[in-house]
């Protein structure tokens, strides 16, 4: 869980504020039992509702706008997708003491990747993989633009002020990190049609049981685009030996896999400088996907 809060505009969330709203809003599931669920996320706080709910807040005003498209597309997308992600149960309007909508979606069950590590890579790999060729599959039309589906070097300065700062702690390789991020501001761009990405393909959400891969949550991420940023996962969650894997199951060919590699660096050092003293799950995922980018 994050030490502190993690922004300067993060709102007080708790089981007493989401009782109260539950009983004003979705008044049928008001006795239900309702217990925090823990987590490294940055952009929402999450409460299970009975056995089968989920309750899911933002935690500042700059992430209510995940609410209306999770309602909107996920209904859409699940079908046509090779592993089961959260699916809308009810949509809720701000209230006293919370001005911001919510969500409350179905419970999928599971551990974080973080917390309980996927046991195959490989297989892990070949699903992730399929699902992240499914989603790109997927009709786009009228889709809304994900925040990581336009050009990796529009992050540029914060790349940059990550290496000197985490150079300078001895936590990165300044140079090499420095060379790889200036091949990736020399890569080709996108220049297709925009399609469908999940937008944030780390360990944390992903939910694994019996060390498999079970499902896909946290679809804050998810619009379209350069398709380059889902392969990110290629470096956040697999290895050297697993990556093949991976890209062979996404279908994905040479330039957006380069361009993913950029993504993957771009993830881990500014997630890493960002969120050091805040966050350190998230701190040291970012610190791995650095790690991994740099090998390769």
């Amino acid at each position: 869980m994050p030490a502190a809060k993690m922004h300067a505009d993060e709102l007080d969330v708790d089981s007493a504020l989401v009782r109260r709203l539950i009983a004003e809003q979705f008044p049928r599931w008001a006795g239900l039992p309702l217990a925090d669920v823990p987590s490294a996320g940055t952009d929402n706080a999450m409460f299970r509702l009975g056995d089968d709910m989920v309750v899911r807040l933002p935690r500042r005003p700059g992430a209510a706008g995940q609410v209306a498209k999770e309602q909107r597309w996920l209904p859409l997308l699940a079908p046509h997708l090779p592993l089961p992600v959260p699916v809308p149960l009810g949509r809720g309007e701000p209230g006293p003491g919370y001005g911001q909508p919510w969500s409350v979606l179905r419970w999928l069950d599971g551990e974080n990747a973080y917390d309980a590590p996927l046991a195959d890579l490989t297989s892990a790999a070949e699903e992730l993989g399929r699902f992240v060729a499914a989603l790109r599959k997927a009709d786009a039309t009228g889709g809304p633009a994900s925040w990581r589906g336009g050009p990796v070097g529009a992050n540029d300065a914060h790349v940059r002020a990550a290496i000197r700062d985490l150079g300078a702690e001895g936590r990165v390789d300044a140079a090499a990190a420095t060379a790889l991020w200036e091949e990736v501001l020399r890569l080709p761009q996108w220049d297709g049609d925009p399609v469908w990405l999940h937008g944030d393909l780390l360990p944390g959400n992903l939910l694994t049981g019996a060390g498999r891969l079970t499902g896909v949550i946290d679809f804050g991420g998810l619009g379209v685009g350069d398709p380059a940023a889902d392969t990110l996962a290629a470096w956040a969650v697999f290895t050297t030996g697993t990556r093949e894997a991976f890209r062979e199951a996404a279908e994905c060919e040479d330039a957006t896999w380069a361009r993913g590699r950029g993504w993957a660096l771009c993830f881990g050092l500014t997630a890493e400088h960002y969120y050091l003293q805040t966050n350190a799950v998230l701190a040291a995922v970012g610190h791995r996907t650095v790690a991994e980018a740099l090998a390769g």
